[in-house]
């Protein structure tokens, strides 16, 4: 059923004829009598009835009017709320995160993002990488952060930290002291991980591997502060990004630069290549860039005051 249609006989039955209806539609009267007359021929059965200066309903009329008025109102509000969306008053923004990144990165974006568009609701999950970046190929979260490497063919990438790990150590420890160690010194510490479903437990592991050795590994957990809790109780070392250990207390535990292997903690925002993007995910997007530039360098400053550089194109 031709909607055009429906709005014409709304508006014949409205005016009380084609004459006004054209006037109110400005559509030639012979265009109007020819989409109602198809509506009827379609209907199988007379809707108006033409007398000289004036229309009038027919039983079948009045109800086809009663829904049309429905059908009409319906698609008027999804007109509305379809420019709503695309003009950012409503909606919403799915985001997953590790818990690593939240507070340090995020915590600024999206204060700078609810301001700037107060009707989007933000849905926020915090995971690790790899389960990220399952959720962004269900299509349950809209954008996630996730340690590199990931699968740059079917994600989108907006690299925004270049950090490495450092070794942090109980103060007590042999070489907590130290200015740098190497990997393979921490051979004979146990390790606190992260849980396998964060990146850094396998990159971790992986660089013991080549090292030469494989780690006793005494706890996991799923935050960095119950990681850094479990070292200061002198359980074990851990391996977590400078970002984090500009935060640590210096009486609890010290951090220590490794400096063999380096073990890269580089993070980027990831979407589906293949998949529109909605209004409210590009927004983030820009908004990230605008304010990350190419990129935050994370491992010689203090990641509450990222640098703001010209946003530059990938």
């Amino acid at each position: 059923m031709d909607v055009q249609a429906l709005r014409y006989f709304v508006e014949v039955a409205r005016q009380g004829g084609f004459t006004r209806a054209s006037q109110s539609l400005h559509v030639t009267q012979p265009a109007i009598s020819k989409m109602v007359k198809a509506l009827e021929e379609e209907l199988g059965t007379p809707l108006l009835v033409r007398e000289r200066r004036r229309v009038t309903l027919t039983d079948a009329g009045q109800i086809v009017l009663e829904r049309a008025e429905g059908v009409l109102d319906s698609l008027r509000v999804i007109e509305e709320e379809v420019s709503e969306l695309s003009a950012l008053r409503r909606g919403r923004l799915r985001i997953g995160m590790p818990p690593i990144t939240g507070v340090t990165f995020f915590a600024p974006l999206l204060a700078e993002y609810h301001q700037a568009y107060p009707g989007i609701v933000l849905e926020l999950r915090e995971e690790g990488s790899h389960h990220l970046e399952a959720l962004v190929m269900n299509r349950e979260l809209d954008v996630g952060a996730v340690v590199l490497p990931t699968d740059e063919e079917a994600f989108g990438i907006m690299p925004f930290v270049k950090d490495e790990l450092r070794a942090v150590l109980h103060p007590s420890h042999p070489l907590a002291r130290r200015r740098s160690v190497e990997l393979r010194e921490l051979a004979g510490t146990p390790f606190v991980l992260y849980r396998p479903e964060f990146a850094l437990h396998g990159h971790i592991l992986e660089a013991c591997r080549r090292a030469g050795f494989k780690p006793a590994v005494v706890s996991e957990s799923s935050h960095w502060d119950f990681i850094v809790a479990t070292v200061a109780a002198n359980i074990g070392a851990a391996l977590l990004p400078n970002t984090i250990c500009h935060q640590l207390d210096p009486r609890q535990v010290l951090s220590v630069r490794l400096s063999e292997p380096r073990i890269p903690w580089d993070v980027a925002l990831i979407w589906r290549k293949d998949r529109h993007l909605p209004p409210a995910t590009r927004a983030w997007l820009e908004l990230a860039r605008r304010r990350w530039g190419n990129g935050v360098v994370a491992s010689r400053t203090r990641p509450s005051a990222p640098p703001d550089p010209k946003p530059q194109g990938r």
